[in-house]
């Protein structure tokens, strides 16, 4: 345990001031002189007398627990705790139409993720980031839950497939101070350097110190892909700029690996699920890595991170559950001394 204010621990050393003040009370009012008028009387009498001393003990307890919770103590708790944000990066390239997860990929996801929003606490902010031949934000991180459905069900499918950019995308929403640019990673040297008079001029990116991966628990990534990247921002370099800022991912792998057999299409290799790289970003990120070869496992996965994200260990100042402790303990001396007393002394 520890204390944000330690300063405020002083004024517990003014406690033992009052027993000390309490006994000499009790002997300044002296011995009454009470007539029993049977030995029966006197035992009952004597026996009563650890009553009084009840309330005064329960009061100074009580005010024990206030200056302690004036220091506001620290410790580490494990309470039911979400990450504030969680952003869904889902694949729409032309892949996902494979019927090797039936009906098709695609459906298999959007089923999923709203089994996934239904399950999820309805405190936390989720979003949206679609991506193909490049990434966008579908819907901004919210606890509107019928926007992020609505969202989900207008996905398009397109051609391409820029994982990288994803997730690059996604720590641009976390992290806007921080200046990532999809454009410039991916085109470098290559891209114009004329400027619209009409485009704003960027401001600098924010300085940061590079943290331990999966350190950052105000948010996660859960990445969904089914192919391999195609074009955009290299997908391990993207990971990197993740885990160099402790945002942990956790990604599915969508489909069989010999998925693309049945499709009847050229370019078979980029309908392969390319899992090499998937478990890469995972582990470099302090990610999980997820199999889903069909809609049921795919539930499942979702199910799973929905209910691990629920439970944190944080440092978890215990002023009101203090303040809470202190209010009981009043009401006890108090009404123990009105019920044994008739009033409250």
């Amino acid at each position: 345990m520890s204390f944000l204010w330690p300063q405020a621990l002083w004024l517990l050393a003014a406690l033992p001031l009052l027993p000390a003040l309490y006994l000499w009370l009790l002997r300044r009012r002296g011995k009454p002189v009470v007539r029993l008028s049977s030995l029966a009387v006197a035992r009952q009498a004597s026996g009563s007398t650890w009553r009084r001393h009840v309330p005064p003990t329960l009061l100074l307890l009580a005010l024990a627990v206030a200056l302690l919770a004036v220091a506001r103590p620290t410790a580490r708790v494990t309470l039911p705790w979400a990450r504030s944000t969680i952003l869904l990066a889902i694949d729409i390239s032309l892949s996902m139409r494979i019927q090797d997860v039936k009906p098709t990929r695609m459906a298999a996801a959007q089923e999923a993720a709203r089994s996934f929003l239904a399950e999820l606490p309805p405190h936390i902010d989720v979003g949206i980031v679609t991506f193909a031949g490049s990434a966008q934000v579908a819907q901004q991180a919210t606890m509107d839950r019928p926007s992020l459905l609505a969202s989900i069900d207008a996905i398009q499918m397109q051609m391409g497939t820029a994982v990288g950019s994803a997730i690059v995308v996604c720590l641009s929403e976390l992290f806007p101070e921080h200046g990532l640019d999809v454009g410039e990673m991916t085109y470098g040297a290559r891209r114009s350097t004329a400027r619209s008079l009409d485009e704003k001029r960027k401001t600098p990116p924010a300085d940061f110190v590079p943290v331990a991966p999966g350190s950052y628990e105000s948010a996660a990534i859960i990445l969904l892909s089914d192919g391999r990247r195609t074009t955009g921002v290299d997908t391990l370099q993207a990971a990197k700029l993740a885990a160099d800022r402790g945002v942990r991912i956790d990604v599915i792998g969508l489909g069989t690996v010999d998925g693309h057999a049945s499709a009847g299409e050229g370019m078979a290799i980029y309908l392969q699920l390319d899992e090499p790289t998937l478990r890469e970003v995972a582990r470099m990120t302090g990610g999980e890595y997820h199999h889903a070869g069909t809609a049921e496992d795919l539930r499942g996965v979702y199910r799973n991170l929905g209910s691990r994200m629920q439970m944190r260990t944080r440092e978890t100042e215990l002023t009101a559950l203090l303040a809470m402790l202190t209010a009981v303990l009043t009401a006890a001396a108090a009404g123990l001394s009105v019920a044994w007393f008739g009033r409250v002394a």
